[in-house]
């Protein structure tokens, strides 16, 4: 049995970034039982991939996701999805890491990759706009600060956006992001005890970035 059995997630940091609609019912099924083994949520998508596709992403608390991680997870959750039948449809489900240009939903996911370049879409308009590209430099309880690389159609350079306006943020890949993943990882899976060149699992729901 995995060893992610052993480490229960008691009290799991609420994620800003929520779900809504056929995709929050399948959270609140699915999160609470992801906790108790050790696992965090980070995304629910259902999309019309392959006919019906729900898209679970998760990680372990140290941030690594291995295939045998992703494997343990979908055995975990398809019999309790089967019992509180979320979707009146048939559905492939499908497990996978964050990926590296990983969505952003908790408060720390932003202080982790701080330096590091995002894209966030708002709920609102904040600041005359509802999209917003620039690096992370600077985070609050309740904003987060990006800094563009150069202003646009007139655009101020620094945006403070609130965040529970956030409804959507993730990295932009980039060599530096690469190499700070690669090497975060590396420390994670060292920490496990795992052999470093063990197998990564890329992020499926990247297709539609």
């Amino acid at each position: 049995m995995s060893d992610a059995y052993l480490a229960p997630i008691e009290n799991d940091e609420q994620r800003i970034v929520r779900e809504t609609g056929v995709d929050a019912r399948v959270a609140a099924i699915i999160e609470p039982v992801l906790n108790s083994a050790g696992f965090k949520l980070v995304r629910v998508r259902l999309s019309g991939m392959n006919g019906l596709t729900l898209q679970v992403m998760a990680e372990r608390a140290d941030g690594t996701m291995t295939v045998e991680d992703c494997e343990a997870v979908s055995r975990m959750i398809s019999p309790l999805l089967d019992v509180e039948d979320p979707i009146d449809r048939a559905y492939h489900l499908e497990v996978s890491s964050p990926g590296i240009d990983r969505p952003l939903v908790r408060l720390s996911d932003f202080a982790k990759w701080r330096g590091h370049v995002a894209k966030i879409e708002t709920s609102v308009i904040v600041e005359g706009r509802k999209r917003f590209r620039g690096t992370i430099t600077g985070l609050t309880q309740n904003a987060v600060t990006v800094e563009a690389d150069k202003a646009k159609h007139g655009e101020p350079m620094v945006a403070e956006i609130p965040l529970d306006t956030i409804a959507d943020a993730r990295l932009i890949l980039t060599d530096d992001l690469i190499r700070a993943a690669l090497k975060a990882d590396k420390a994670a899976r060292q920490a496990r005890g795992l052999e470093t060149e063990d197998e990564d699992v890329a992020s499926d729901g990247d297709a539609d970035a």
